[in-house]
């Protein structure tokens, strides 16, 4: 049989895009169809969502294991990562403005 033939894809990035953003905080949300991941900055009293990003149920699991991998490489180079402790609900609340 024919093994398929691989197809090279030029990808690009925007300038925008390619100096990255900064988060502190994600939140996650999600529907039957799509995961909602929301990355923030959070600098008190304030706070601002810098990246959005929409993607399937299957996608996501392989951004997971995508993650998971990466990390579990990362700390056998450079040791265990201390989890960061959750902010309590008293030091920040949410208002969405538009």
């Amino acid at each position: 049989m024919n093994q398929p033939q691989q197809q090279n894809i030029n990808i690009k990035i925007p300038d925008e895009v390619l100096k990255g953003s900064y988060a502190n905080m994600m939140m996650v949300s999600h529907t039957q169809e799509e995961f909602i991941l929301d990355f923030m900055n959070i600098l008190p009293p304030s706070g601002m969502v810098t990246a959005r990003i929409i993607t399937s149920p299957g996608h996501l699991k392989r951004i997971i294991a995508a993650l998971a991998d990466n990390l579990k490489k990362y700390e056998s180079q450079f040791g265990t990562v201390k989890e960061a402790s959750a902010p309590t609900t008293s030091e920040i609340g949410f208002k969405t403005q538009a």
